[in-house]
């Protein structure tokens, strides 16, 4: 059985995601209605951190299998 990879770009997602909340979850503790700017902006940020990293993901992807496709032709000749 092969072990998979530790996936960083995962663990990264899943932390940013959580300290996210976690963020909202205190500020609406701590400021009550004064917290809805910051949620915002907290959860805005935490919509365009989940974006870079599906970006950077699909780079990843294509870059892997581009190299491949070249590995694969290269076998042909």
């Amino acid at each position: 059985m092969a072990r998979q990879a530790f996936d960083t770009l995962r663990a990264l997602a899943i932390a940013s995601q959580a300290l996210g909340f976690i963020l909202i979850i205190t500020l609406e503790t701590v400021l009550g209605d004064a917290a809805r700017p910051w949620q915002g902006w907290t959860l805005g940020a935490m919509v365009v951190a989940a974006l870079w990293i599906a970006l950077v993901r699909l780079y990843r992807r294509n870059k892997a299998r581009k190299a491949m496709a070249r590995r694969l032709a290269d076998d042909e000749e």
